[in-house]
Order: structure tokens, then C-alpha cells, then sequence
């Protein structure tokens, strides 16, 4: 009979668990500081040229150009 209440009950278990570690995080972890007090402004990233992607090749055989003409 234990053998059946302890797969059936698994879910549950790991249900509890999370939810437990979510109350925790929640509740009693420190909530890191919104903005550093002493921290440099940083200026935001801007690439400085807009990426060029390169040319791919003609990937359609011979084969299917000869057929396509017709």
C-alpha cells in the first residue's frame, strides 16, 4: 500500500517545496537596493556602425535552374 502513496503523493510534495521557496525568496531574502548610491551613470549601448550581413550564395543547383527555364 506504501508503495502506491509515496509515487501518488510526489507531485504534491514538489508543489509544496516550490511554493515554499517562493515564500521564502518573497519574504525573507533582503530585496537588493533600486539604485546604487555611489554607482557612475552609464551611458547607454549604440553600436557604432549598423551590422552589414554578408552575401549568401546562390544555394539552388544547376539542375533546378535548367528544369525552371522550361
Amino acid at each position: 500500500m506504501y508503495a502506491l502513496i509515496v509515487p501518488a503523493s510526489t507531485p504534491f510534495v514538489l508543489l509544496a517545496a516550490v511554493m515554499g521557496l517562493s515564500w521564502w525568496e518573497d519574504r525573507i531574502l533582503p530585496t537588493p537596493p533600486a539604485e546604487p548610491v555611489n554607482a557612475p551613470a552609464e551611458t547607454p549601448f549604440a553600436p557604432a556602425a549598423p551590422a552589414q550581413l554578408a552575401e549568401l550564395p546562390d544555394a539552388e543547383p544547376a539542375s533546378t535552374r535548367e528544369t525552371a527555364g522550361r
